[in-house]
């Protein structure tokens, strides 16, 4: 029998989209749409803060769109749930304050000409693993699995609507056993509800949303549920904890796992490369283990504001890698893939979003591990080995 090498359990949580950090998410994101929508060529930086019936939309917006900020704003928060008068948030209550200018001319000098150079210095980080199909970290795919069911659930059932409010956590911690996912061994989920529900109601859905969008391996019967802990969660939403855009980084990334570049993406048009390079480095990554060449891969970029070349481009595969070594796998990254922003920007289509996909899809249940967005595609395995192959084997 093989000794086990490592056994440890990690953790990661999710929000719903009535979490109100997601609500300015959403609405950051749904303004940036419409601008997008009707100007290609718009720069966008919007932020929002929600409090008790009060939406106030702030940044650098600079564009030849026709928008009508309060009305995108106020769609956005229907759409979520809020629409019952009376409860301290709602798409019927909220007043919406608008405080928008256009960008900075230093900024617009570097990201307008033809080389178009990066829109802020930084570093961005991508990620991948095999341990579940999306090629996403399993605790996080799971706890955003878990909040967006309980979404579809509460728009799709009478009784779950009536009960049911938009605000909500989830949490799950499993066990790792030599680096892959053996069992769940805790679910964490609060969940707004009305005055009325009864909480064996709440429990018996969260044990039944966790069976179906858990893989059965991972379950059994010693599962430790935490289902709205203090006892009650009536009061939500921005009525209970004002929001603000950007504020959920980790939700929106990897969960914890791997590294992050601090820099938030809602609300931010993709000459942002805050926003751009870290789905760039996604796709990146998510090819390379796709491809075969490593069991998880994580890519770093940095970039200089005005700056068409990243500085720098690290690959790190934790000792995973196969074919070639972390350092030769740069130079396929280098050869594979075109890092300036323009370019990322016309690989990804960044600037069309409407088809099949739009920037409001992102503000909820995370930017990664949904395949509805370009930077998710697997297109690159033939040309990675082809160029992986001109470097000695490990």
């Amino acid at each position: 029998m093989s000794k086990i090498k490592s056994n440890h359990v990690f953790t990661s949580e999710s929000v719903s989209e009535g979490h109100p950090d997601k609500v300015c998410d959403r609405i950051s994101d749904a303004i940036l749409d419409a601008c997008l929508m009707q100007d290609p060529a718009s720069r966008v930086a919007c932020e929002t803060l929600t409090t008790t019936n009060l939406i106030v939309i702030s940044g650098e917006i600079t564009t030849d769109a026709q928008v009508n900020w309060q009305q995108v704003a106020l769609d956005a928060v229907k759409d979520i749930g809020y629409n019952q008068p009376g409860i301290g948030f709602s798409a019927e209550d909220a007043k919406v304050m608008v405080a928008v200018h256009k960008q900075s001319e230093d900024i617009s000098m570097g990201v307008s000409r033809p080389d178009q150079g990066a829109g802020d210095q930084g570093m961005m980080f991508g990620y991948a693993s095999n341990e579940t199909p999306e090629l996403m970290p399993a605790t996080i795919i799971y706890a955003h699995k878990i909040v967006e069911e309980f979404a579809r659930i509460r728009k799709s059932d009478p009784l779950a609507a009536k009960l049911l409010r938009p605000d909500a956590k989830s949490q799950v911690s499993i066990r790792y056993i030599d680096g892959k996912p053996a069992a769940v061994e805790s679910v964490v989920v609060s969940h707004q509800h009305a005055p009325e529900m009864e909480m064996d109601y709440l429990k018996d859905l969260v044990k039944k949303v966790v069976k179906k969008v858990i893989p059965a391996q991972l379950l059994n019967d010693d599962i430790t549920y935490f289902v709205n802990p203090t006892g009650r969660f009536e009061i939500g939403g921005p009525h209970g904890d004002t929001g603000l855009t950007g504020r959920k980084i980790i939700v929106d990334t990897y969960g914890g796992v791997g590294s992050h570049g601090g820099g938030a993406f809602s609300g931010k048009d993709p000459s942002k490369v805050d926003r751009s390079a870290a789905y760039f480095c996604r796709y990146i990554a998510k090819n390379l283990v796709a491809a075969g060449l490593a069991d998880k891969c994580e890519i770093q970029v940095a970039y200089a504001i005005g700056v068409a070349q990243p500085l720098s481009i690290n690959v790190d595969t934790y000792g995973t890698g196969k074919l070639a070594s972390d350092a030769d796998l740069e130079k396929v990254v280098r050869e594979v893939f075109d890092l300036r922003p323009a370019k990322i920007v016309e690989t990804l289509q960044l600037k069309y979003p409407g088809k099949t996909w739009c920037y409001a899809d992102t503000a909820a249940y995370g930017h990664f591990g949904r395949d509805i967005f370009p930077w998710e595609k697997c297109d690159k395995g033939a040309e990675l080995l082809a160029a992986a192959a001109k470097y000695p084997s490990l």
